[in-house]
């Protein structure tokens, strides 16, 4: 701050008593060098609220990637309960399969006569509801006879070269394959035409 002193007034010259001395302050002076120090405040103050915007950007990014990570983990594990919800009879099923093609090959047999006829018809109306209970839960047979190979649920045992079937063609069933919905728990054995 500038400050300009004024020495008091002779007692002869304006008739009053001498008066100590005064000090006068220029506004001008002082409004300069205040607003210098402010100048200095004000960038510190600007560095700081720039320093704390960054923080407070990167902790808000932080936040939402946490959020998505949280998001995406409950998509990931209500989708692996529903998996294991629609998938969870898949043991019994396979455990099943076996039992299904005996059934089916007793039928089969060649073994009948007359007076065995009502029991063939008994067990046949079990082996369907078997069958019945099975499906209802999701299984399905998968078709074979007629169809394209498709490896994705055919497995090639033989290949073949008969006469009114297309190259990849299937020729035989040789065992049934099953899907469960729409994962192949047994794929079907096949002959292939080449």
């Amino acid at each position: 701050m500038q400050q300009v002193e004024v020495n008091a007034m002779n007692e002869n010259e304006n008739g009053r008593q001498p008066e100590e001395d005064v000090e006068v302050i220029d506004p001008d002076a002082e409004d300069i060098s205040s607003s210098a120090d402010e100048n200095g405040e004000a960038s510190e103050n600007q560095t700081q609220i720039e320093t704390l915007q960054a923080e407070l950007e990167e902790w808000q990014n932080k936040v939402k990637r946490v959020q998505a990570d949280y998001d995406n983990f409950r998509k990931r594990s209500r989708s692996e309960k529903e998996a294991a919800a629609e998938f969870r009879s898949q043991p019994l099923m396979e455990a099943l399969l076996p039992v299904l093609d005996n059934f089916r090959r007793a039928l089969d047999s060649e073994g009948q006569n007359a007076s065995d006829e009502g029991f063939y018809k008994g067990m046949e109306m079990v082996y369907r509801q078997f069958v019945e209970a099975l499906e209802s839960d999701g299984l399905e047979e998968i078709p074979t006879e007629g169809e394209t190979f498709d490896p994705n649920v055919h497995q090639a045992v033989m290949q073949v070269e008969e006469e009114g079937f297309e190259s990849n063609q299937i020729v035989e069933e040789l065992q049934k394959g099953y899907k469960l919905k729409t994962r192949v728990i047994r794929p079907a054995m096949v002959k292939v035409n080449a």
